[in-house]
């Protein structure tokens, strides 16, 4: 047995960077919410080079002493925590006192605060794991961190980073949750030098137009309600205002962002008469419950939560999303009036608002104290995480259930014969075939596969053109055959064959638009474009950045020029989270069989003599085609088939 070994400080740290700090953004979580714990009410962000080489947070926060600076470098030290009873009822956000001893193993960082109630500030570095001496420094007030060349000692971490467009991504939307969720907070966010985003504390409204646009709060229902004492509040958007992605999808659990899949499945249910495929709401949800009655702790990241009751949170989101798309009466309770909401976004951010118009139960009982109220006393109806209620709609799924392939089944069989010395010499033998026999036996199989094929295929060459059913079928006599060809599949095939071909061979022509379409994306979705610029102007479109997260397209391809572009851009940004890159042919061949089905002669329209001549001269006999959405070309019926069903014969 081998020795067992007692790890060193530098090693342990570096295992668990590698669980804490997976790429940059996790390095940016981390110090957010450390500023939001110390009360912050300005945070400053810098990154560069999405954040591989600086990671820069300041903060005018309480600070840091400074005897215990060096304490903030050492593993499981917080100030969040001091006993386990804590841990029932978490309300800080980074409490698990790794952060600082992670990054600091794989990076090289200057930490800089001044406490509050002293004069002074003090810094002190840690480099790669090695804490040193703090020392007098200049600072006004607050925290500053700097960790710069992140995984500098772990290559093979650093190997797997995005790119610099990626994990700038990858940052921003990190950024971007922090100002929905703290919409008190102001927060400066640069790039490289350059400000990416910024918000001044105004309040939830202030915020969302910061990350989306002032339009989007136009197109939201901003709602407050307290249903089985869970608040509910923040912005939903209205039935028709849908995203082709998750990315506008936001939700926070007593002020952490999570992604919950009891809380995505009631708001996804709600909606789900109002959505087409494809289509997703857009939302920014506060849900505040009882400390108590929710686990934050159940998730390495800290991005989902465990609720005491599922069936109540579900029950409850549910009921307040569906009243308000429904346009039930209880809808005009949950929903915030604009003197409310001018009220709330002036109100100071420590006062709890609680909605006045309330819902009461069913009993007639005062309506529930917000998520913020302590158990103490009071009338108002309490939590109760076991009070029964209806079950979720068909289909909502309570947690989550992963299920991992049986190891066994992947297992190959050749691997399995090889250990055996047995089959040893039968590889042996199999190795010591000559290079001749390998290439006959390959030249019989495509042999057998080519005249396989030729079977399939029907093909006619000496047919005689009989008639028209319907303006939409043409009939063809071969023989003691007939076919009858539908005019309009084979059509679209012809064209998409033609298409198909001419893309291959990348001779595609540009038309240009009169007034170019100017797409607006959000952070995720324009780094997406960004990485995939070359696969989408391949496809013909002249498509460049335009500023303010935006895209300019000045041309499509001319065998496209109907398509619709919002259409397309949806769709293409739907396959985001699912895919490393967009896969050009999938997509060409999907708006290519549109194109060519919208071009392609229609069924009842009356041909020419010369046109149907034409039109059978183009598919060369080949009978076997089918249309690009898998419809067959032709039919064939025999002289057997046709007397059979007149009962000639029997």
């Amino acid at each position: 047995m081998a020795k067992i070994n007692i790890l060193d400080s530098s090693i342990y740290n570096r295992i668990a960077a590698g669980e804490v700090v997976e790429r940059p953004a996790s390095a940016v979580k981390e110090f957010i919410e450390n500023s939001l714990d110390a009360g912050a009410k300005h945070i400053t962000v810098r990154i560069e080079r999405g954040g591989k080489d600086l990671i820069y947070v300041a903060d005018d926060g309480a600070g840091i002493e400074k005897s215990e600076l060096p304490s903030a470098f050492l593993p499981h030290a917080t100030s969040k925590i001091a006993k386990a009873e804590d841990l029932d009822a978490i309300s800080t956000l980074g409490f698990r006192g790794e952060a600082l001893a992670s990054v600091g193993s794989v990076a090289n960082v200057t930490l800089r605060s001044r406490f509050f109630e002293s004069d002074e500030a003090y810094g002190i570095c840690c480099q790669g794991g090695k804490i040193g001496e703090a020392l007098p420094c200049a600072l006004e007030s607050g925290t500053e961190i700097a960790a710069e060349n992140l995984f500098f000692n772990t290559p093979v971490r650093a190997k797997f980073l995005k790119t610099d467009k990626g994990e700038e991504s990858e940052v921003s939307a990190c950024v971007a949750r922090f100002i929905l969720g703290n919409p008190s907070v102001a927060f400066q966010y640069f790039i490289d030098g350059k400000a990416a985003l910024r918000s001044f504390g105004g309040g939830a409204e202030e915020a969302v137009a910061a990350v989306y646009g002032a339009a989007a709060v136009s197109e939201c229902y901003q709602i407050d309600a307290v249903r089985h004492g869970i608040r509910v509040h923040g912005y939903i958007g209205k039935p028709h205002y849908t995203k082709p992605n998750r990315t506008y999808q936001s939700t926070f659990v007593n002020g952490r962002y999570v992604v919950n899949n009891t809380i995505s499945s009631a708001i996804m249910n709600a909606y789900q008469s109002y959505l087409m495929k494809r289509q997703y709401p857009f939302y920014v949800l506060f849900i505040e419950i009882p400390a108590e009655a929710v686990d934050v702790n159940v998730h390495p990241n800290k991005s989902d939560v465990r609720f005491e009751n599922n069936q109540v949170v579900y029950g409850s989101i549910y009921s307040i999303v569906s009243a308000v798309l429904d346009g039930n009466a209880a809808a005009l309770d949950y929903i915030v009036k604009d003197e409310q909401a001018a009220a709330q976004s002036q109100a100071p951010a420590d006062m709890p608002v609680i909605n006045a118009a309330a819902p009461s139960d069913k009993q007639g009982a005062p309506a529930a104290e917000s998520a913020g109220e302590k158990k103490q006393g009071g009338t108002g109806q309490r939590f109760d995480p076991y009070e029964k209620y209806p079950a979720p709609p068909k289909g909502a799924r309570e947690g989550f259930a992963i299920r991992f392939a049986d190891s066994s089944a992947v297992q190959g069989a050749s691997f399995a014969d090889s250990v055996f010395a047995g089959d040893r010499e039968k590889n042996e033998k199999k190795e010591a075939k000559t290079g001749e026999d390998v290439f006959s036996e390959n030249k019989k199989y495509l042999e057998m596969l080519d005249k396989k094929a030729k079977q399939e295929k029907l093909i006619l060459e000496n047919a005689v053109y009989r008639g028209t059913l319907f303006n939409t079928y043409l009939i063809y006599e071969e023989g003691d055959s007939a076919y009858i060809i539908d005019q309009h599949a084979a059509h679209e095939r012809l064209i998409f064959d033609k298409l198909c071909r001419e893309t291959d061979e990348r001779r595609v022509v540009r038309q240009p638009m009169l007034l170019p379409y100017v797409l607006q994306t959000n952070r995720e979705e324009f780094a997406f474009l960004s990485e995939n610029l070359p696969t989408v102007e391949a496809i013909g479109f002249d498509i460049e950045e335009f500023g303010g997260g935006s895209f300019k397209i000045s041309a499509v391809p001319a065998d496209l020029r109907d398509i619709d572009l919002k259409g397309f851009f949806a769709e293409l940004l739907s396959e985001i989270g699912s895919l490393k890159g967009i896969r050009l042919k999938e997509i060409l061949r999907d708006k290519i069989a549109m194109a060519a089905c919208k071009h392609a002669v229609k069924g009842g329209m009356l041909l020419s003599d010369s046109e149907k001549e034409k039109l059978f001269s183009m598919l060369h006999g080949d009978m076997g085609l089918k249309c690009p959405h898998g419809r067959p070309v032709a039919v064939k019926m025999t002289k057997y088939e046709i007397e059979k069903l007149f009962k000639r014969i029997v």
